[in-house]
């Protein structure tokens, strides 16, 4: 009896022995399989997801969507090494007012900054048209993530402590954004909430050593949307401005030599390249939809519009963002082969992005146009230029748009779609993308800046020893 309940115990052991083994092994195989690379039964980017460190992977949260929506999933990765960064950045620590604050977003006790690691954590820009002027979002998110080991971004930029190793000082003000909210008088007040945030942003700066130092010539500014920072601008005038364009500046306060111009953030939906149209399936020739009577230069708009109404294959027509418009005009680029981007109350508009990421080849009508990353883009390879006195002859702009066949057209066409991720806003950031491109275009500037102070340098050496001796 007792040698039976033995052997029992003994096929007992044996069988879990087995299992376990069995178990092992399937477990090494399915490893193997999802390690296999391309010749693997599984794709890549499903292994990804799958088995990326260890098993660690950060996920888009649901309330992500609204700002990352064309990012990739985000995989926990190693910070990126500081000294491989183009840029070295200090941020003033600003209070929330003059920038997440101005969100709605309240942190705890003497917290500045909201946590960016995770995304549900992240205070969302307000949509609609203040989405064309987010830049000062974004940029400051990705300089903040530079300190967050689990996000993974472009690194073009990184966030140091210490001013004396910095190569810009950046201003956190997002003053587009307090311009569209706050520029109004409320109430008893005597002036805007935006003024006042002005005032106190310039009397911040000058009592700063950092803006003593250089008197401001490594600052960087945000002030994208044409009418902010009004006040503020003639008093800062000296630091770098990121801006659309400078059609509302001085020279003496803005100019292609010491700032930066950055695309409006799109706000029609971007076509995946697989799925975009090709010539045939582009039945309109030409696309606008917008407002149609414009002051300054907008005024060509209103020309163009009784030189081309009548025409069957051209859609020029008053549109708004409101009421499904935004939709429409998505709609409507991507079924046209050219859409006209022609100046407004200022020389750009959003208008050249959204064709960009629709993939229709802009028809650029704006003498005094400054455009994103000029040195680094030939735009003349996917866009059409006219000069306002031309597009203003009667025929003259149909029948060039008519003389371009279908070979050159799909040249152009290809351009976008390799172009179209540049002007993609997104966090966290990726290589290349309008974030990175900004970076880069800023440590450009700065390098362009060196240069001027170093040979202005040459002989001050020589004088300092003359006046010791």
């Amino acid at each position: 009896m007792t040698s039976m309940s033995e052997k029992r115990v003994f096929s007992s052991r044996l069988l879990s022995c087995l299992v376990a083994v069995s178990m092992f092994f399937l477990i090494l195989s399915c490893s193997l399989l999802f390690r296999a690379g391309d010749s693997s039964l599984v794709p890549r980017s499903i292994y990804n997801l799958i088995v990326v460190d260890g098993g660690s992977v950060e996920p888009k949260s649901s309330s992500c969507k609204e700002f990352c929506a064309e990012s990739e999933p985000v995989k926990r990765v190693t910070s990126c090494d500081p000294s491989q960064a183009l840029l070295k950045v200090f941020m003033y620590d600003l209070p929330p007012e003059f920038h997440f604050g101005l969100l709605g977003w309240k942190g705890n006790l003497n917290q500045i900054w909201p946590k960016v690691g995770n995304f549900s954590d992240v205070p969302r820009y307000p949509g609609g048209l203040n989405l064309q002027h987010s830049i000062e979002y974004w940029l400051t998110l990705d300089l903040l993530s530079s300190l967050t080991p689990n996000v993974a971004r472009a690194c073009s930029a990184v966030l140091v402590h210490n001013s004396s190793q910095a190569d810009v000082v950046f201003v956190p003000f997002f003053s587009s954004l307090s311009y569209n909210r706050h520029s109004k008088i409320e109430g008893d007040e005597t002036k805007s909430t935006n003024d006042i945030l002005q005032e106190r942003l310039v009397e911040y700066l000058n009592s700063r050593d950092e803006w003593k130092r250089s008197g401001g010539k490594d600052h960087v500014i945000m002030a994208h949307h044409p009418n902010s920072m009004l006040i503020a601008r003639w008093k800062l005038g000296s630091a770098m401005f990121i801006l659309a364009d400078f059609g509302r500046y001085s020279d003496q306060i803005a100019n292609v030599d010491k700032d930066v111009i950055a695309p409006y953030k799109h706000v029609v939906r971007s076509i995946d390249p697989k799925n975009s149209p090709p010539f045939e399936e582009r039945p309109t020739l030409v696309y606008f939809q917008g407002a149609i009577y414009r002051k300054d230069g907008g005024v060509i708009r209103q020309e163009l519009y009784y030189l081309m109404k009548d025409e069957e294959d051209v859609h020029f027509t008053f549109g708004s963002a409101v009421g499904g418009g935004t939709r429409k005009a998505s709609t409507g680029m991507t079924a046209s082969k050219f859409c006209l981007n022609i100046a407004g109350d200022t020389p750009s508009s959003n208008r050249l992005f959204d064709a960009i990421v629709s993939h229709c080849v802009p028809v650029i009508i704006s003498d005094e146009i400054e455009l994103p990353y000029e040195d680094v883009l030939d735009y003349s390879k996917f866009s059409i230029f006219v000069r306002s006195s031309d597009a203003c002859k009667d025929g003259y702009l149909l029948k060039l748009l008519r003389g371009i066949k279908k070979e050159k057209w799909t040249e152009m066409w290809e351009n976008l779609k390799q172009v179209a991720p540049h002007f993609e806003y997104q966090y966290p950031s990726r290589p290349g993308d309008a974030v990175d491109m900004i970076w880069k275009a800023v440590s450009r500037k700065v390098s362009t800046v060196n240069y001027k102070a170093h040979r202005r340098n040459r002989y001050n050496m020589s004088k300092k020893f003359l006046n010791v001796h």
